[in-house]
C-alpha cells in the first residue's frame, strides 16, 4: 500500500505517558501525572446542566449546522465578546487543535512565527500542512522588527504553554495591533485565560476589533471539558470565515451536537454559570497553592518569570524530567518545547500544576526527601 507521509511525529508527551504507564505497571507504584495538560484539581459538575437536555430531540439526533449551532454561537458572542461581534464571525470546531489545523489550512502566509518556547503540536500540525515556522524572542523583538512580519502569521499564546507566564494585556494588544496594521495575521491562542476570569473580561472583545486577528479558543481548559472536543474560531474577515467553514464542513459535517448543546447551557443558563464559577474557583485555588508551594521550596525556575507572572496551568521547575521521574513525578523536559535552546532547556521540566494540592505536596515532599538522602 502506498501512503502519503506527513513528516510529522507523535507528540513526545504521548511517549512520556506510555513510559510512565509501563513503569507504574512494572513497579506497582502510582505516579503523579504532571506531564498532562488537563485540569484535575476537580471535575466540573455537569449533572444539573445535562438534566435539562432532551436526548430525544431533533437538535440532539440530527446533523448540526456545519458552522455550529446558533444558540452556542450566540452564547459565545455574549460570553466572550459582550455581544459586540456577530455569530457570523464564529465557527464551532472539534477542540483547539482542530481549530488551529483549520486556521493553518486556510491562511496563505510565508511562515508562521512562534515564541521561543512553544507548544510542540503547533509545529507538528504545520508539518502535516506543509508550512514553515520560525521563532521570536519576545514582544519587544517583534515590535522592533515589525515590518519583517508582513505576509506572516504570528502566534500569541498567553498564558504561555509551556512556561505558564502571563504577559500584560496592554502589551499583547499593542503587539497584535502593530502586527495587524503591518499586514501580518495574528493567531491568538489563549485556551488557559478563561480559567482565571469570566465574561467580565474584555480582552477578546477588544482584540476582535483588529482586522487581521484570528482568535482560537477551546472549552477543554476553561471549563475542564477535554473529552468533549469543542472549541471555536473567531474572525471578522468574511472571506477567511467562509473558506474555513467550507473546510470545516467537509472535515466534520458538523461538530458533536451533545457537546454543543451542553456548553451552550453552561454559558447561558443560571445553573451553568454556577457550575462554571465553582469549577474555576476551586481550580484557581489549587493552582495558586501549588505554585506558592514550589516557590517556597525553591523549585520554581524564576528565570522564566522576570517580566511576567506564573499563573497558567503549567510552570517550569528547576529539575530535569529524569530527576522528577525518580520521585514518581511525570513531567516533560522543556527541551521538547523549543527549537533553538534545547541544551539549556534540558535542565528544566514543564509540569502541570492543576492538580489537588495535598497530593501535589506529598509527591514533592517525597522529591525533597529523595534529594536529601542523596546528599
Amino acid at each position: 500500500m502506498k501512503i502519503r507521509k506527513s513528516g510529522a511525529k507523535y507528540s513526545a508527551i504521548v511517549g512520556i505517558g506510555e513510559r510512565i504507564r509501563k513503569m507504574s505497571q512494572e513497579t506497582g507504584n502510582e505516579f503523579l501525572l504532571l506531564n498532562r495538560g488537563v485540569n484535575s484539581v476537580c471535575n466540573i459538575d455537569l449533572n444539573s446542566v445535562v438534566d435539562e437536555l432532551d436526548f430525544n430531540s431533533n437538535e440532539m439526533q440530527v446533523y448540526p449546522p456545519s458552522q455550529g449551532r446558533s444558540e452556542l454561537r450566540k452564547a459565545i458572542n455574549q460570553h466572550y465578546f459582550g455581544n459586540q461581534s456577530s455569530v457570523d464571525n464564529i465557527a464551532i470546531t472539534g477542540g483547539g487543535m482542530s481549530a488551529l489545523d483549520l486556521v493553518f489550512q486556510t491562511i496563505n502566509v510565508d511562515k508562521v512565527c512562534l515564541p521561543d518556547y512553544y507548544w510542540g503540536s503547533y509545529v507538528q500540525v504545520m508539518t502535516v500542512r506543509g508550512m514553515e515556522s520560525e521563532t521570536y524572542a519576545d514582544f519587544n523583538t517583534v515590535n522592533e522588527n515589525i515590518d519583517s512580519y508582513k505576509n506572516r502569521a504570528v502566534i500569541i499564546c498567553d498564558p504561555n504553554n509551556p512556561i505558564g507566564n502571563k504577559q500584560a494585556d496592554e502589551n499583547i494588544f499593542k503587539t497584535a495591533k502593530a502586527l495587524s496594521d503591518h499586514g501580518a495575521i495574528v493567531i491568538v491562542d489563549c485556551p488557559y485565560r478563561r480559567i482565571f476570569c469570566g465574561e467580565e473580561d474584555l480582552f477578546f472583545q477588544k482584540l476582535s476589533q483588529l482586522e487581521n486577528v484570528i482568535i482560537v479558543e477551546s472549552f477543554s481548559k476553561s471549563v475542564g471539558l477535554s473529552g468533549q472536543r469543542l472549541g471555536f474560531v473567531h474572525s471578522t474577515n468574511k472571506e477567511f470565515v467562509n473558506e474555513l467553514g467550507i473546510r470545516l464542513m467537509y472535515a466534520t459535517n458538523g461538530i458533536n451536537a451533545f457537546s454543543q448543546l451542553m456548553v451552550a447551557k453552561l454559558l447561558s443558563s443560571d445553573k451553568g454559570q454556577v457550575v462554571m464559577k465553582s469549577f474555576k474557583e476551586r481550580t484557581c485555588e489549587g493552582i495558586k497553592k501549588n505554585i506558592e508551594f514550589l516557590e517556597i521550596k525553591g523549585l520554581l525556575a524564576k528565570e522564566f518569570y522576570k517580566d511576567s507572572e506564573p499563573i497558567g496551568i503549567f510552570v517550569i521547575v528547576n529539575k530535569s524530567e529524569e530527576e522528577l521521574l525518580e520521585a514518581r513525578i511525570g513531567s516533560v523536559s522543556l527541551s521538547y518545547f523549543t527549537r533553538d535552546k534545547k541544551e539549556y532547556a534540558s535542565r528544566f521540566a514543564r509540569i502541570c500544576v492543576s492538580v489537588p494540592h495535598e497530593k501535589f505536596k506529598t509527591y514533592f515532599d517525597g522529591l525533597e526527601m529523595l534529594n536529601n538522602s542523596k546528599n
